[in-house]
């Protein structure tokens, strides 16, 4: 199992921001979309909130 530092997650989630696709990520840097995602919602806390709001 292949460890990825905090900056590394930090940067791949902050280029998922500006519009890049996870299926393109997964590609370019070798991390697989199921993982990718895991990051997203790890390191977004604040924008699940929102959405738990809005849903409720």
């Amino acid at each position: 199992m292949k460890k990825y530092n905090s900056e590394f997650k930090s940067m791949i989630v902050e280029l998922y921001k500006t519009g890049r696709s996870v299926k393109d990520l997964s590609h370019e840097y070798g991390v697989s979309e199921v993982t990718i995602y895991k990051w997203i919602n790890y390191l977004t806390p604040e924008e699940r909130e929102q959405l738990a709001l809005q849903t409720t």
